[in-house]
């Protein structure tokens, strides 16, 4: 009986463990698609950041609601939604605006990564983006103003 008991609690500790190891994995692949559109407006590639947008997508409708809130997942599932299905680059800046702004939220409240967030103020749109370099590389102008801004806070 002790033998069957201590197998039941071994398999236990060993689900519990693989499914923590997923939702850490899932939270740092949300950041990650972030930032995939993120440098895709950088770029000025409405396509690119369209598909990081449904990449984005497919990653947040897999994070557990106990680590990240229905309705935090909820906000950024519409904002990315509405990058995903505009091919147009002002209109999807535009989309990026809110979701960076919901991210912010997100990574305030949840540690989504061991490495340092860096939060971007753009002067001239009067915006933030969440960027894992501290090197200002503009997403709403691109290469037209592709250094204006600056870091404000430094998330750890």
């Amino acid at each position: 009986m002790k033998k069957i008991l201590f197998i039941v609690a071994m398999a236990v500790t060993t689900f519990v463990r693989i499914n923590a190891q997923d939702s850490t994995g899932m939270q740092s692949q949300l950041l990650h698609s972030y930032y995939n559109i993120k440098n895709a407006l950088v770029a000025g590639n409405p396509n690119t950041a369209a598909a990081g947008a449904e990449q984005f997508l497919k990653t947040a409708n897999g994070v557990d609601y106990k680590v990240i809130s229905e309705g935090n997942i909820n906000t950024l599932l519409k904002d990315a939604t509405a990058i995903s299905v505009s091919r147009d680059l002002k209109e999807q800046r535009t989309y990026f605006a809110n979701l960076s702004t919901n991210m912010f939220a997100v990574v305030k409240a949840v540690k989504l990564t061991t490495e340092p967030i860096y939060y971007a103020y753009c002067p001239m749109k009067k915006t933030y983006w969440l960027s894992k370099e501290s090197v200002i590389k503009n997403p709403y102008f691109g290469s037209a103003m592709l250094t204006c801004g600056e870091v404000t806070e430094t998330i750890k």
